[in-house]
């Protein structure tokens, strides 16, 4: 099975990879930049996503900055969120984002982890889904930790319940803060 064409052109090497014949599903994917014009980048990305066969950008989410989570001596992030209504299967979903990701100047091979990056697209949530393979892991593990992540989220999709802790983004978000 194959991802579609548009699909393919951003993610080539994943021609094993279908659409999937189900009716659309809400997926949300968190949005990141810190090197270059972070602006610019988030917004092609966001482009480049809408424009692809099989997913439709519903919501985009303010931009926020935030200090980075990693190896010291990097930029801030713009971080956001953004839901799409797609008919991709998670693993095409993956495979374009990370396409997109790599289009926009991300080379995964020589950077380090939670290090400096152009473009850094997630799978948050989606639908219900729980998913737990060797390439993907949804609902995104980190999430409920990282308010850089819910902040954005929560201004799009506050009432969206995680299927595992069965809280909305909401409730992650004040528990999160309510920590601090």
């Amino acid at each position: 099975m194959n991802c579609d064409s548009e699909a393919l052109a951003v993610a080539p090497e994943r021609a094993d990879l279908s659409i999937s014949q189900m009716t659309e599903i809400t997926a949300y994917i968190g949005l990141g930049s810190n090197v270059g014009d972070k602006a610019g980048t988030v917004l092609r990305a966001v482009t480049m996503l809408d424009e692809l066969d099989g997913v439709r950008v519903c919501r985009v989410s303010q931009m926020i900055e935030t200090e980075p989570v990693g190896p010291p001596g990097q930029d801030a992030y713009l971080n956001g969120a953004a839901q799409i209504a797609t008919t991709l299967s998670p693993d095409c979903l993956l495979d374009v984002l990370q396409g997109i990701e790599s289009a926009l100047g991300r080379d995964r091979s020589s950077e380090q982890r939670w290090g400096a990056r152009t473009c850094d697209l997630d799978i948050l949530m989606i639908g219900q889904e729980v998913i737990e393979t060797a390439t993907l892991t949804v609902p995104h593990p980190r999430m409920h930790d990282r308010a850089f992540v819910l902040r954005p989220l929560a201004e799009i999709a506050a009432d969206a319940v995680h299927p595992v802790l069965n809280k909305t983004v909401s409730q992650m978000l004040a528990e999160l803060e309510g920590a601090r």
